[in-house]
């Protein structure tokens, strides 16, 4: 457990989020950052998570229609040093009150690493469904398939995500937008029996 009172979730810099996602996030690949947050345990940075523009325009469009993909951000790095119990539902927690409003945060839990994406859950996300495995045109240097060389025959396999969507804004806006969006809501998928969901590395 936590004492709240000792930690302090605020903005950090891009430099800032270097050391933690590229060494110690399993992708090592910075994405595209537009808000960034740390949390610190007595002025140390123990943990960052970041908020970008997401790889797929599609995706902009599709959550909740084309008037509202300018408010679509992705949550696309957690990374925690330690990851002590409640860090990481405190860091995105206290980081999602921080960003501007209206907003819609999107999300995924990678099942190839066995992420379940308790985290959300804990943090009230809407859980949207399960994207499908598929395989992409490989991009230079492992980057996304956005950066791809244009050669179809060679292709990288991209895992089946769990996709988690928040609504942040006030109470207009959250009614507003939730009557836009284009996903089901649905239940949150439970841990089987003899898993485990790998935390502090999103």
């Amino acid at each position: 457990m936590i004492n709240g009172d000792k930690y302090i979730v605020k903005q950090i810099s891009y430099d800032d989020t270097k050391p933690f996602i590229l060494g110690i996030h399993y992708a090592k690949r910075m994405p595209s950052i537009s808000f960034a947050y740390g949390l610190f345990l007595r002025n140390n940075l123990v943990g960052m998570v970041s908020y970008g523009s997401p790889a797929s325009p599609s995706l902009c469009r599709g959550i909740a229609g084309v008037d509202n993909k300018h408010l679509v951000i992705e949550l696309n790095r957690l990374v925690l040093k330690n990851n002590i119990k409640n860090e990481a539902s405190m860091l995105i927690g206290s980081s999602l009150k921080l960003l501007p409003k209206p907003k819609i945060i999107v999300s995924y839990a990678d099942t190839a690493q066995d992420h379940l994406g308790v985290v959300y859950q804990a943090t009230n996300f809407m859980f949207t469904g399960t994207s499908k495995a598929r395989t992409d045109m490989a991009g230079k240097d492992g980057k996304h398939s956005r950066h791809h060389l244009g050669d179809k025959t060679k292709r990288v396999y991209r895992s089946a995500k769990h996709r988690y969507v928040y609504l942040h804004g006030n109470k207009r806006d959250k009614k507003k937008l939730f009557n836009c969006l284009n996903y089901p809501v649905l239940d949150y998928p439970k841990l089987q029996r003899g898993a485990a969901d790998l935390k502090g590395a999103l």
